[in-house]
């Protein structure tokens, strides 16, 4: 018969409710309003040995309003900037046996977030790493955006300069998924007319702005309405833009066309690039084949 477990102590290798284990904890922090945490998160918050973030002011003010207290703990800045010089003190922690929180300076770890490099190195050094999870600006939009979520396709934050812009969305114009960016409230009127210009004026799209907070606004027009709404408005705060995935019909021929050339350029023969290409844009294989063996007469 076996013996009583001592109550609250962990089996398994798990750790004691609240405290985790040794190695790397992701924590999802709030995108707004600071009750939208979870209270697996507060726990790794008041317990982990050293805590990381993003941002470390945030961080001291979501740990304020929860009642946690920092003490004697480090709190150690991590961002894109520093990353190469804070990461080997997070991984000697780690070494030492301790456990490591870090948080984003809103939302999930990793998603346009500095993280990937702290992870990876992480898991290549054999330490746990594992995740409290939680809010998301990209799921949230998704819910609320009005599109369909059965397949999405989330692509960051896009260039910077209005052809490499052009460029990207016009690569992605024909994936069959629901397209989910983060935007800069002083760029949004550009993206939108861009995206306008190269997905179509009738395409779907919402604009999701400053999501779970007061003044939340969420959008929802054609891209050539949204481009002219926001083209004399004033934007402020954290903006996701959701854009409806594109109607094989309305897919044009060129598009068709210069997908395959770039395939055809790449190396691919026309039977793989016709392949790709009617996968990429829902049109019949045998269609785009034909159009292939006409570049290939050109």
């Amino acid at each position: 018969m076996p013996g009583k477990l001592a109550p609250g102590k962990p089996t398994s290798g798990q750790p004691a409710r609240g405290q985790p284990m040794p190695g790397l904890t992701f924590v999802a922090v709030p995108i707004g309003a600071a009750r939208d945490i979870t209270l697996h998160a507060l726990d790794v918050l008041r317990e982990a040995d050293v805590l990381a973030a993003e941002d470390t002011r945030s961080l001291r003010r979501l740990m304020d309003i929860h009642g946690i207290p920092l003490g004697d703990r480090p709190l150690i800045s991590y961002h894109d900037h520093n990353g190469d010089r804070a990461r080997p003190r997070l991984m000697a922690a780690m070494a030492e046996g301790q456990s490591v929180a870090y948080a984003s300076e809103a939302g999930t770890p990793l998603i346009a977030d500095p993280g990937y490099d702290l992870a990876r190195s992480a898991r290549e050094a054999g330490y746990n790493v594992t995740t409290a999870p939680g809010a998301s600006a990209v799921i949230t939009a998704l819910s609320l955006a009005g599109l369909p979520t059965d397949r999405f396709l989330f692509a960051g934050f896009l260039p910077n300069q209005s052809k490499a812009r052009r460029d990207a969305l016009r690569e992605l114009g024909a994936v069959q998924a629901t397209l989910v960016f983060y935007e800069s409230p002083k760029r949004l009127a550009k993206m939108l007319s861009d995206a306008a210009r190269e997905l179509g004026e009738d395409r779907l799209a919402a604009v999701c702005r400053e999501l779970t907070k007061k003044f939340e606004e969420v959008l929802r027009a054609p891209l050539g309405d949204l481009a002219r709404e926001i083209e004399g408005r004033t934007v402020k705060g954290e903006v996701v833009v959701v854009i409806d995935r594109g109607n094989a019909k309305e897919i044009s021929e060129k598009f068709v066309i210069d997908a395959l050339r770039s395939e055809l350029d790449d190396g691919a023969s026309l039977r793989d690039a016709a392949a790709q290409v009617a996968r990429d844009t829902g049109w019949a294989r045998r269609d785009v084949y034909q159009l292939g063996l006409g570049l290939d007469r050109d």
